[in-house]
């Protein structure tokens, strides 16, 4: 009985007793057992005891039953990312009293750590799960399952991608009805450089987003999707273009600013590993003006403009020197250790202290990618430094890289 548990709560919040609200109309003994929902009671008793309380029983009942729908409708922003909306919803609960005697204040929790990883508040968002997880017991099953997949993707945020996949691969299809997490996994197997898991996943993510007309997410899948043909030798590279500024088009129609960030950059690397670093230090600068310069995603594209133009030798030292110093302080300043890591690299390399860039590829680089799964980055690290052990003449070296290489591919064939 709901009637009982809105009664309460305002009784508290008017620091009344039970006696004190029940007098003149019903004792207090039949009042507890009214919040508790333990016996039936008239609405001409309800009514008058709302009247002591001051409110109006019939409005805080809609009010009540209005909580779900409108959960339900921040989860549905959230997830096209309409910002404007997203927040005024968030605002409108967090004015909403009855939430936290609701059954609906489990998934407000679970929402909101959604909402703070659109935000980038990390820690935040670190902070509640860790609350959270004392609540899990108290879940329903659609509740646990939600938790695994705002948990994935709070690791995929932090790039721990091993770490979201194994989270993620333990939420039930058919206790959750949400296919939307099918895109995360495959952004996570994207990550680890596995295509055939990441076209899997991504697949059948398109699949659900173009049922539900989610024009944004369409693109971002398709993206995603674009992506694994990167590598791909025998794939026209002019017709890669093509379909990216056919994508780059659609948000601009939709003015999708933060997909044509992503869009230019994933454009700005096929460039660059085709070696014309001009277009693809533009392109990289491009992406990094629609970007949060507090924002990893925004580092990733700075790290690669810096790296181009360093590669094509457009600046001069003292230029990137500067550039790559700037890239150290954000990277710092949101603590975000990746990007320490690469862009301490990069400043070695632009300095041309080689000795050192080896030291700390191997001693701080290479150990962090591969705890982390960074497939690219440990493939490109351990063939920089087998060739860098082999010209010194560290044959012992060398071969430690290449036994690592090994039992790594078997791991995965396993």
């Amino acid at each position: 009985m709901i009637e009982g548990k809105i009664i309460k709560f305002y009784r508290e919040k008017a620091k009344l007793t039970q006696g004190q609200l029940g007098r003149g109309i019903c004792s207090a003994t039949h009042l507890s057992k009214i919040e508790r929902g333990l016996t039936e009671c008239s609405p001409y008793t309800i009514n008058l005891i709302a009247k002591r309380l001051g409110i109006n029983m019939e409005k805080e009942m809609e009010i009540h039953n209005s909580i779900k729908k409108l959960l339900d409708r921040w989860l549905e922003v959230m997830v096209k990312e309409g910002v404007p909306e997203m927040d005024v919803i968030k605002k409108e609960l967090e004015h909403t009293l009855l939430l936290e005697i609701s059954t609906y204040k489990h998934l407000y929790s679970l929402h909101k750590v959604r909402y703070e990883l659109i935000q980038n508040n990390h820690e935040k968002a670190s902070e509640s799960i860790q609350d959270i997880h004392k609540l899990e017991p108290h879940f329903s099953t659609y509740e646990k399952n939600l938790f695994k997949h705002v948990k994935g993707m709070y690791f995929l945020s932090r790039g721990d991608y091993q770490k979201a996949i194994d989270i993620l691969k333990t939420i039930s299809p058919n206790e959750y009805n949400n296919p939307e997490y099918y895109y995360h996994l495959a952004v996570a197997y994207h990550n680890l450089n596995s295509q055939i898991m990441c076209y899997h996943y991504a697949y059948k993510a398109l699949h659900y987003f173009k049922n539900n007309n989610n024009i944004l997410k369409i693109i971002d899948t398709e993206m995603l999707l674009l992506v694994q043909l990167q590598f791909d030798k025998h794939h026209d590279f002019e017709d890669t273009v093509k379909q990216y500024e056919g994508l780059i088009e659609n948000c601009n129609i939709c003015n999708a600013k933060r997909r044509k960030s992503k869009l230019l950059h994933n454009l700005a690397f096929q460039y660059l590993i085709r070696n014309n670093y001009p277009k693809a230090s533009e392109l990289y600068k491009k992406s990094c003006d629609l970007k949060n310069q507090k924002s990893s995603e925004y580092l990733l594209s700075y790290e690669g403009y810096i790296r181009s133009l360093f590669e094509g030798g457009l600046l001069s030292r003292y230029q990137l020197e500067s550039l790559t110093s700037e890239g150290i302080k954000k990277a710092k300043e949101i603590n975000h250790e990746l990007f320490i890591i690469l862009f301490t690299l990069l400043m070695y390399l632009i300095k041309d202290q080689q000795d050192e860039y080896y030291n700390y590829l191997s001693t701080k680089g290479l150990p962090y990618f591969r705890e982390f799964g960074l497939i690219y980055l440990v493939q490109r690290s351990e063939k920089e430094l087998f060739n860098f052990y082999i010209n010194n003449g560290e044959a012992e070296k060398a071969l430690d890289i290449t036994k690592h290489f090994f039992k790594q591919n078997e791991e995965e064939t396993q």
